[in-house]
């Protein structure tokens, strides 16, 4: 497999775009799965796939009790 890709998605008539067949099969991304969309006004947008983070959030989450 890859470890880059580059392409290209239209967006549709309602803003919708199609994540490219190679991005989601680097990604394992299926249809169902969400996406965490990062948004700065001078870098651009970036996709996430949201389980890519569910291990930070169970590290921060589970140690809120702690002291």
């Amino acid at each position: 497999m890859k470890d880059k890709f580059v392409g290209i998605a239209k967006v549709g008539e309602k803003g919708q775009i199609v994540i490219p067949k190679e991005a989601r099969d680097m990604f394992d991304i299926k249809p169902g799965d969400s996406v965490i969309v990062l948004c700065d006004k001078q870098k651009g947008i970036a996709l996430l796939k949201a389980d890519a983070i569910e291990d930070l959030s169970d590290k921060v989450f589970s140690k809120g009790g702690k002291k």
